[in-house]
């Protein structure tokens, strides 16, 4: 051998097996993903998976649709980003998942956009035949399908992008029409004059799920209702008291009820300021759990208690109106005011009577209809909330302008009941009150003519086992047929459906899919019947006209004549313009994506929106399939919460608390936005900001360096390589152990939708198991045992069977982080890790002994570790290979365990002596782990110039006398 060769400090570098990568430490996320997205694009990848996964279990997510009328907010973000993992994930577990990504083009919120231009303009909507209306509408919808398109796309979510389904389709609008012609034919649908929910502001019906509540400062006022006659002398001379917080609907009132289990007196005012709109003297009925605070806010002194009054004492009785007999009332409320029992009323709070107004509120409608006195419904307020010119006094005034602002009905109100003497306290009260959730404007119940789906009326069809009625048919289901999750989710729409209300179908807009149905009254004993039209050659002409030119067709001038033509009575139908309630739309979705495609099953595997969907989308789409099925549209439910920022706060533009997810897109990647998604329990509202998605990014760096380690450790693998398991050593199958049990874990929390927990268990795997573990032991024998080692072959082995797992598992998280991964071993034009289904994972590698044995070996390393961590710090080492520890154990079966494996490599020293027994008053110990305990000796011998560790063997070898004799082999 030369001196050279022998010649101390020669660099080896070039002779180690150092980890090679081009997969870079940074991700550049911002930048690199949309690579991805192009990537995904040429290869077709939708319609490959599609391909790819004919003959598997099909299984569908169907898309509830966002509307299409502005930029994506972080809600629709969370979202998307949820049914793409959910899609994702039932793909890589070997279904054909598909996904059809929908918009909800119709309704308000887009007709709303264009009003704004025509009034930025001055322009008169009503001035524009309704056609060319829509047209600019479906124009509008259009455009921003295009824009949220890319946006959602930009997030990684996979879909069929090139043929999602929108509600403007005339393919759709048709199918829109076919299921509303259902209601028609099977019986539920009726036209009825109740209150409703209206919105002055947009001029229109709205439904439950269309309203938001919001704190409203209001009116209040006790008024005194004089007693005209009763069938006792109880109420003689008497006022009966009411309290409400809508002075406008005074004018309206037809009645007063009180509650027939309420406690009540008649109290007479016996002390009162001169000026007191209620003198000394006045006798008033109050429930007497109210009476005191009644009398207080009318700034009554004293007051005494005359005697009881019962049931018997007002049932009968007779009121006057407290405009009644008003000089410029013109008699219009000289009518008599009757008292009626309620179940309603309570002594919660108010008087203990609630004066009716049964054209503005539900239970007041509901009471008068079981008294047969519908005759006395009033009309008094117009659709802008105006009151009609008929009314004296008040005609023309408005109760809220078309700002959403109060108008002066209230005030207006307020002054003639004073002027009348039937004021008796006035106030203000903040409490929670309906709002149009696009206009934000505060709304009102108001008695309109309306087409409802009545619940509780026979449906005639060919599904009566599924239930006689509309209500019995979605418990049925919902009971029977649907996995809520959460469960307290059924709880939550169960109470929805059996107390709900008919659902209120028609709207009075213009940009929708019609009510495509005829009408023709008549008057029977007085009573005004309403009979639709049920014709089924009617009906094939309106929906091929549909099909052929959309929904327009409706509208179009000679539309009645053209779809009843034939009809000797055709001039006696009255077509109805009318167009149908949104949530109806999406409610039928169903049946042209779910039915009608050929890529849809019904029903759907999975329905996915957030909470508020369960009195939305969930509850029409149960509706509509319960009326025309007989049964829900979905075999499951999952429901997620809502986005607030850092501080728990509902985000607000006008606070400045809200997260583009475009900016965070842009700063940080997509990845990252749906990191955060997957770290979040998202059947809880979830917290999002700065720190919190940098946290993310956090977590994120550690987990690409993990990903970035072992595809380095992987350069150049061959198949020859490959080592079977049962001649691998422990440390390989304890690894193995650990991939076999998070395979378990991985596939039940995704087929769970439990990606909290998948990805938690994912990356404590690579962080610590992985990282800081099984890399940190084996990075000597990858860069430093030559390549015949069966160590270095085994660890080999097991990064390959890591790789093709963990891209796997993580691809419908980290959809783009995975594929980077994958295309950086294997890069190609056809390749990508979303081809890919979890490989199938031996049972052979779960050993559970194994596992115990390396559960007690790794508690040991870390009594070691923290000895020398000691010694590090005091300076006594620079590294743990410096170190040849001495390790007692007390416990004999745990010290063999220790002596069957290579320990010192385990702990990562260059020696390590085990000895049995314990008490060593210098040794470091932890009290977690009792009976073992580590001194720190420092390593005898030269360092070897290749491996750094530290050994006699150093300049006893005969090649390279800086080597060990390891190093000196495997250069020999």
């Amino acid at each position: 051998m030369t001196s050279e060769t022998r010649a101390p400090n020669h660099d080896y570098k070039d002779t180690l097996f150092l980890p090679e990568t081009e997969f870079p430490m940074r991700g550049g996320l911002p930048q690199r993903e949309p690579e991805w997205l192009a990537h995904w694009e040429r290869m077709g990848l939708y319609k490959r998976l599609r391909a790819q996964s004919k003959g598997r279990k099909p299984w569908v997510l169907h898309d509830g649709p966002p509307y299409a009328n502005g930029h994506l907010h972080i809600g629709h973000a969370l979202n998307k980003t949820l049914k793409d993992f959910v899609v994702r994930s039932r793909q890589v577990l070997g279904y054909d998942s598909r996904y059809v990504p929908g918009w909800d083009c119709h309704g308000l919120p887009i007709e709303w956009k264009i009003e704004e231009k025509y009034r930025e303009k001055k322009l008169d909507k009503s001035a524009v035949p309704i056609n060319e209306f829509r047209q600019e509408c479906r124009d509008f919808a259009a455009g921003w399908i295009d824009v949220q398109r890319e946006e959602f796309k930009r997030l990684g979510v996979i879909g069929d992008w090139e043929n999602p389904y929108a509600t403007m389709k005339f393919s759709a609008e048709a199918t829109i029409a076919r299921e509303f012609l259902k209601f028609v034919m099977n019986g539920p649908l009726y036209r009825g004059s109740k209150p409703v929910m209206w919105s002055p502001v947009e001029k229109t019906a709205l439904a439950d799920a269309e309203v938001e509540y919001h704190d409203r400062v209001s009116p209040t006022i006790h008024v005194r209702f004089p007693v005209v006659r009763a069938p006792t002398g109880a109420l003689s001379g008497a006022d009966v008291v009411i309290w409400t917080t809508t002075p406008w609907t005074i004018p309206s009132n037809r009645g007063v009820s009180y509650g027939p289990g309420i406690n009540y007196g008649l109290y007479e005012v016996t002390e009162a300021p001169e000026d007191n709109w209620v003198k000394v003297g006045a006798r008033l009925a109050l429930a007497d759990d109210l009476a005191e605070e009644a009398l207080t806010a009318a700034r009554v002194g004293e007051w005494r208690r005359l005697h009881d009054l019962t049931p018997a004492d007002f049932e009968g009785a007779i009121l006057g109106h407290p405009f009644r007999g008003e000089p410029w009332a013109e008699r219009f409320w000289d009518y008599e005011v009757p008292m009626l029992a309620g179940g309603f009323v309570t002594s919660d709070a108010g008087t203990g009577f609630v004066h009716n107004a049964p054209s503005h509120g539900e239970e007041d409608f509901e009471l008068f209809a079981e008294n047969k006195m519908l005759d006395r419904i009033t009309y008094n307020v117009l659709e802008d909330s105006a009151f009609a010119p008929h009314l004296p006094f008040f005609a023309g005034l408005r109760i809220l302008e078309p700002n959403g602002k109060d108008g002066k009905a209230n005030d207006a109100v307020l002054e003639k009941l004073a002027e009348s003497g039937k004021l008796m306290a006035r106030g203000r009260l903040k409490h929670s009150y309906p709002h149009s959730w696009r206009s934000k404007a505060p709304v009102i119940y108001r008695n309109t003519p309306q087409w409802f789906v009545a619940m509780d009326q026979a449906i005639h069809d060919a599904t009566p086992q599924a239930g006689l009625t509309l209500r019995q048919r979605a418990l049925k289901t919902i009971a029977e047929d649907v996995t809520w999750t959460p469960k307290s989710a059924y709880n939550r729409m169960r109470g929805m459906i059996e107390t709900r209300p008919d659902w209120v179908l028609s709207r009075q807009r213009a940009w929708g899919v019609p009510l495509c149905c005829f009408m023709r009254e008549s008057v029977v004993e007085g009573v005004v019947r309403v009979e639709l039209l049920r014709d089924e050659d009617v009906n094939a002409r309106i929906l091929a006209a549909f099909e052929a030119e959309g929904a327009d067709a409706w509208f179009a001038e000679g539309a009645a004549a053209r779809f009843l033509a034939g009809r000797p009575d055709a001039a006696q139908w009255t077509q109805v313009t009318d167009i149908l309630d949104v949530w109806f739309d999406s409610g039928s979705t169903h049946a042209f994506v779910m039915e009608d495609r050929e890529d849809g099953i019904w029903p759907a595997s999975l329905y996915l929106e957030g909470t508020d969907q369960h009195r939305g989308w969930f509850q029409s789409s149960l509706l509509e399939a319960s009326a025309t099925r007989g049964r829900a549209p979905y075999e499951a439910v999952l429901t997620h919460g809502f986005t607030l920022d850092e501080k728990g706060q509902k985000m607000s533009k006008s606070v400045g608390n809200t997260v583009a997810p475009q900016n965070v897109i842009k700063d940080l990647g997509a990845d990252i936005l749906r990191l955060w998604i997957a770290q979040s329990d998202f059947t809880e509202d979830q917290r999002i900001g700065p720190k919190i998605l940098q946290g993310a990014a956090d977590s994120y760096r550690r987990l690409r360096n993990t990903l970035r380690y072992m595809l380095g450790a992987l350069a150049g693998f061959e198949e020859s390589e490959r080592v079977e398991p049962k001649d691998m050593p422990e440390l390989e199958r304890w690894i193995l152990h650990r991939l076999a049990e998070l395979d378990q874990a991985v596939r039940t929390g995704y087929e769970a939708y439990e990606f909290q927990k998948v990805f938690a268990q994912i990356f404590n795997f690579c962080t610590t198991d992985l990282s800081a573990v099984y890399f940190d032991i084996r990075k000597d024998a990858l860069y430093c045992d030559p390549p015949s080692s069966l160590r270095r072959r085994a660890c080999r082995t097991v990064m390959d069977l890591l790789f093709h797992r963990l891209t796997t598992w993580l691809s419908p998280i980290l959809c783009f982080t995975a594929e980077d991964v994958w295309l950086s071993r294997f890069p190609g034009e056809d390749q990508s890790v979303h081809l890919q289904v979890i490989p199938e994972t031996p049972a052979s590698w779960l050993d559970p002994e194994l596992a115990a044995r390396w559960e007690k070996i790794r508690a040991a390393r870390r009594v070691v570790t923290g000895a020398l961590e000691i010694a590090r710090r005091e300076k006594l080492i620079g590294a743990s290979l410096e170190a040849a520890p001495v390790v007692r154990v007390s416990d004999a079966e745990l010290l063999a365990a220790l002596r069957a494996v290579d320990f010192a490599e385990i702990c990562i020293s260059s020696d390590l002596k085990l000895e049995e027994g314990s008490g060593a008053p210098e040794a470091f110990s932890l009290s977690e782990v009792p009976g073992v305990e580590a001194v720190f000796v420092k390593a005898e011998g030269g360092k070897c110039a290749r491996c750094w560790r530290v050994t006699p063997e150093v300049g006893a070898q005969p090649h390279h006398d800086d080597l060990c004799r390891r190093c000196d082999e495997a250069l020999s």
